[in-house]
């Protein structure tokens, strides 16, 4: 299959980001008429050819996320119904990924769900980033293609390594990812553990690690009220930490997030253009992840190996 055959559709969870992925890969995206009835159903029409394209959908599940989930359900049906050869949903930001598995009594698996409704409106390809259990690609029938921020972040972290930098999750799940990024930087690791008192309370009790006059640099998935993040930069600097920064991979901050952020808890938040981030003056860094997701389109396009783009430059 030919580049040529490409059709990129934006929905509108993340204009931007499509816009930066259409110019990295050199194409204008493919004009779709998007609109909401008034009573707030979504409409939407291709305005342009793709039978027989291969068409990438462009759309993270982030709040609003059932709006944002329901359009891009509607999009992948109109393509299939349009006979686009093979329908790619690009969702850099995976929405419900947080419900994977079944941990109390009468509750649903929603990630599982929404896997089910992505193949069943006719999606032959997933793309995504940094999904919050990984295992959710089993969630899928269809192939998945699972990219990592840690390839955009390491270009703009590297230059700490020189602040006696250490690795810290904060939480026992998360040791997996900081022993990656401290492998990637040659630096120690170490994690917080922390007790959860509701959905946006969170107190930390102990840090494993030696932090005292360290830069340290916490890493996660994603943040949205910030609850973690604080309760583990205040444990940390407690502990005689320097600095402390966070990279987190998908920054959904809402706006007990951004108060919190206000408090001066982190040194700075880095993170990536997944969804849509205000920094509203905060010492937020947002890195773009467009080569990244249009290099892998590109890929996928030629029926080419991803593998690669696993790789850190340098490694």
């Amino acid at each position: 299959m030919q580049i040529g055959e490409m059709k990129i559709l934006m929905g509108s969870a993340n204009v931007p980001l499509a816009k930066a992925v259409c110019e990295f890969v050199g194409t204008e995206p493919t004009h779709v008429t998007l609109k909401r009835f008034p009573d707030k159903e979504v409409f939407v029409k291709i305005d342009e050819n793709i039978r027989g394209k291969d068409v990438f959908i462009i759309q993270p599940t982030c709040p609003p996320a059932n709006d944002n989930l329901m359009e891009l359900l509607i999009m992948i049906d109109a393509a299939r119904r349009a006979s686009a050869n093979r329908i790619n949903a690009v969702v850099p930001f995976y929405g419900y990924a947080r419900q994977d598995r079944k941990d109390q009594p009468r509750v649903p698996i929603t990630a599982k769900l929404v896997a089910n409704l992505l193949v069943t409106a006719g999606a032959n390809r997933v793309l995504t980033m940094d999904l919050h259990a990984p295992q959710i690609q089993g969630f899928f029938d269809i192939p998945v293609d699972h990219l990592y921020a840690s390839t955009v972040f390491f270009d703009y972290l590297k230059k700490f390594k020189d602040e006696n930098l250490i690795v810290i999750s904060p939480d026992v799940g998360g040791i997996k990812m900081a022993a990656a990024y401290a492998s990637m930087l040659g630096t120690d690791f170490g994690f917080v553990a922390k007790k959860r008192m509701d959905a946006t309370q969170v107190e930390a009790t102990s840090v494993v690690g030696d932090v005292e006059g360290k830069s340290v640099l916490i890493v996660d998935d994603l943040t949205e009220s910030a609850g973690t993040l604080q309760a583990a930069a205040k444990i940390l600097k407690e502990r005689g930490a320097a600095k402390v920064r966070a990279a987190v991979s998908h920054a959904v901050l809402n706006s007990k997030g951004y108060e919190r952020m206000q408090e001066g808890f982190l040194d700075e938040l880095i993170s990536t253009n997944s969804t849509p981030v205000d920094c509203r003056g905060l010492p937020i860094t947002i890195l773009s992840i467009a080569p990244l997701l249009g290099e892998a389109m590109l890929r996928i396009n030629n029926h080419q190996s991803v593998t690669s783009l696993f790789r850190i430059k340098g490694f």
